[in-house]
């Protein structure tokens, strides 16, 4: 990007006026470092080093008023002035005012131009991109020379520790003009020697037999032996075209070893199937055959007790795949409802704000500058929930009703799709683009049609409140609590009426099948144990939404994978809160083109189930497999612990999760003061029973003999995700966002067991 006037613009940086609040706004210089990676900008703040964040930091810029900030402390006349740097994981957004509105469009092109540009990368490029940034730092009198403390120091940057008879012996190795330090072709010499990967090596050199190179024939050998991919030598000439960067070697075609491990570095090389980025299961099943991404207490940004609610919740939700949002309502002043948690110091958003933000960001298409023309990120194009928990007066009700249908207009779904009373849910491929609305209803979908089939009740009950997970005090203590509903907010619910759970039989003789339960987790996870199958086959017909109990105040989360093996649909989650949990959601919902729907195995589908996750009786969820997963090596972990001095002893944990019978977790040894390429070389062996409900976690830990290990970064995808053979592994950080440089190098075998 050399000379690229974008890039140019953000190097020489500019003033702009920050926002906090109405009465805070204050101008500060901001501007693009050298590194081409860290933005800096000036901090007023006493004893404070002026601060910097890192484009990958940033999940989004907006221009505009777009953020709730900008939104309640600007006014409507600088729009086109404002932008927000929107940042992944809890980080606050940065609200801006630029100058004038040409400026404002300028920042915003010029990052994401530079943002596109990082994520574009090849992990060569990036690998040698962090490389340089820390060449840069170590780099202390900036005279692009390394003396031998520098090179000691760059080490330490890149998490490695070596005693200082390693570090002389290196620096000889390199410093051929025996100056007493490194530069120019020497410090390159110093790269290959630090990045060199013996294992690609011993790959490579099985299969290269043509003049030390890998010809077309060789790596059709080594797609089929090893990859266990069906290949043809077509295949190998695209492969060998696209990645070979040695012209001569690619006029010849042959494939290098630098070629090879590019290749091997390409998303259709990883360890996830690539075929399971794009939708590819039957999307015409009625819903609620359907694992669906869901999340609890949507609009907090952090715990339950005093934490801030916000609109940017439910867009940071949505983004991650969530397809079924709550809303936690309640009587707000001048006869506006509120969202927060009721009885807390959480604060309030206005109900009407979360459901412009919703419509906003639900089924949205992300693009840079059409001079790109390339699509940024996209939220799924398959329905959304509206979980109402409804605390409000009928007054305020009425004016939910009335903002749900002026905002959200005809994608919602106010009517049954089919002509008649329907008998079975919609698909999401019907729903596509729509609205649900989850609450009470006044009387059954069935009296729109016949109306002497039922008489509307004249009272009803928060949904959370009306699980039956409670003591029979607190049973007694709810049944005052009951509230009046307005009609208009009841006919908006459709396929997603709140019922009162009475045991599966109960459900079976005298509940729709639009008739749905909320279970406080205690409780569900009780029916999963005692009563699998009866569950199982409960969520054939009907919808089940799961929650976590009221004791976790600081928006903690339990394990979902009990809940799904019993085929609950809308397991909900405290999105907000980085955890094993999470990881486990995400990785449940990383296939199928990440639309937040997961078609459930054949096996829990068909009426009269027999599938019991617990007993595991003979049928067709029995595949019974033999997984081996060697752990080789890895490369550029990051640093736990931002101390100039603290290296990681990583550790590789390989966990299965799925039914009992599966769950599993092994371990490699720790490799001591080595987070830059460490080497295990380690075999693991696991039994999978019910492959089609089983997920995979490879973890990367910090080892510490005197306390917890800590985490460094971890990757989750399901069984049948998986790609056999050499395979790089991404990682992710605690939020679930990419750890541009870091990964795993692991070889995958998955056989039928005798």
């Amino acid at each position: 990007m050399e000379g690229d006037m974008d890039l140019q613009f953000l190097l020489q940086g500019g003033d702009l006026l920050k926002v906090r609040s109405s009465s805070w706004k204050k101008t500060r210089y901001f501007r693009l470092q050298e590194d081409c990676k860290t933005m800096w900008h000036e901090s007023k703040k006493l004893f404070k080093s002026n601060p910097t964040f890192s484009l990958d930091d940033i999940s989004a810029v907006r221009l505009g008023r777009q953020s709730e900030g900008l939104r309640k402390s600007t006014e409507e006349q600088v729009e086109g002035r404002c932008f927000s740097i929107m940042f992944k994981g809890r980080r606050k957004n940065l609200d801006l005012i630029a100058s004038s509105e040409e400026e404002a469009r300028q920042w915003v092109k010029s990052l994401e131009k530079m943002m596109y540009n990082r994520n574009n990368l090849s992990l060569q490029q990036k690998t040698e991109h962090w490389i340089y940034t820390c060449l840069n730092k170590a780099d202390k009198n900036k005279d692009d020379k390394m003396s031998q403390s520098e090179v000691k120091n760059f080490l330490r940057l890149i998490n490695i520790e070596v005693d200082d008879v390693y570090t002389e012996m290196l620096f000889a190795k390199c410093d051929t003009s025996k100056s007493g330090y490194l530069s120019g072709a020497e410090i390159e010499h110093f790269y290959d020697l630090l990045t060199h990967r013996e294992e690609i090596d011993v790959i490579y050199g099985e299969y290269a037999k043509t003049t030390g190179f890998m010809s077309p024939e060789n790596l059709v050998d080594f797609l089929m032996k090893e990859q266990r991919e069906k290949a043809t030598l077509v295949d190998a000439h695209k492969i060998i075209e696209k990645y070979e960067l040695d012209e001569n070697a690619k006029g010849k075609k042959l494939l290098s070893k630098d070629g090879f491990l590019m290749y091997l570095h390409t998303p259709e090389a990883l360890v996830y199937n690539s075929d399971h980025r794009e939708v590819y299961q039957d999307m015409s099943h009625p819903l609620s055959h359907y694992f669906i991404s869901s999340s609890h207490n949507t609009y907090l940004m952090e715990d339950q007790l005093k934490g801030p609610s916000s609109t940017e919740a439910y867009v940071r939700a949505l983004l991650k795949g969530c397809r079924c949002v709550e809303l936690d309502c309640w009587d707000g002043s001048d006869d506006e409802p509120v969202i927060y948690h009721g009885y807390t110091l959480t604060s309030k958003i206005l109900f009407k704000d979360a459901i412009q933000a919703i419509k906003d960001h639900a089924f949205k298409v992300y693009f840079l500058p059409c001079v790109f023309c390339v699509i940024v990120q996209q939220t799924s194009d398959y329905p959304v929930i509206l979980s109402l928990e409804n605390h409000c007066s009928v007054e305020q009700q009425e004016v939910m009703a009335r903002h749900m249908s002026s905002i959200l207009g005809s994608a919602l779904v106010t009517s049954p799709l089919c002509d008649g009373m329907p008998t079975n849910f919609p698909s999401p491929e019907e729903l596509r683009g729509k609205f649900l609305i989850k609450g009470k209803r006044l009387n059954k979908l069935e009296a729109t049609y016949v109306p002497e089939a039922a008489v509307a009740d004249e009272t009803d009950v928060s949904e959370e409140e009306e699980s039956n997970d409670e003591d029979e005090d607190e049973q007694n203590q709810k049944k005052k609590k009951k509230l009046k509903l307005a009609k208009e907010l009841s006919n908006m619910v459709i396929y997603c009426k709140s019922v009162h759970f009475n045991g599966f039989e109960d459900a079976r003789q005298n509940l729709s099948f639009y008739e749905m339960s909320s279970f406080k987790e205690g409780k569900a996870m009780k029916l999963a144990e005692e009563s699998a199958n009866a569950y199982v086959r409960h969520n054939v017909e009907k919808l089940s939404r799961i929650y976590p109990a009221g004791s976790r105040t600081d928006s903690s989360n339990y394990n979902p994978v009990p809940l799904w093996n019993a085929g609950c649909q809308i397991v909900a989650l405290n999105f907000q809160t980085a955890c094993q949990d999470m990881d486990l959601n995400q990785g449940r919902f990383l296939v199928n083109g990440k639309s937040g729907y997961i078609l459930k195995p054949a096996f829990m589908r068909e009426e009269g189930a027999e599938f019991d996750p617990i007993t595991l009786t003979r049928g067709d969820w029995l595949k019974h497999k033999t997984l081996h997963v060697m752990v080789i090596s890895a490369q550029q972990l990051p640093k736990v612990n931002k101390k100039k001095s603290s290296i990681v002893d990583p550790l590789v944990k390989v966990q299965v999760f799925g039914v009992p019978a599966d769950v599993a977790e092994k371990e490699t040894p720790a490799v001591e003061n080595n987070g830059f390429n460490p080497t295990w070389n380690e075999n693991l062996q696991f039994d999978v029973y019910v492959p089609e409900l089983a997920l995979v976690r490879f973890a990367v830990e910090d080892h510490d003999s005197t306390s917890d290990n800590e985490f460094v970064g971890q990757y989750t995808l399901p069984f049948n995700s998986l790609k056999m053979g050499y395979r790089h592994v991404p990682l992710l950080n605690k939020n679930g966002d990419i750890l541009p440089s870091a990964r795993l190098f692991v070889h995958v075998m998955v056989l039928d067991a005798e």
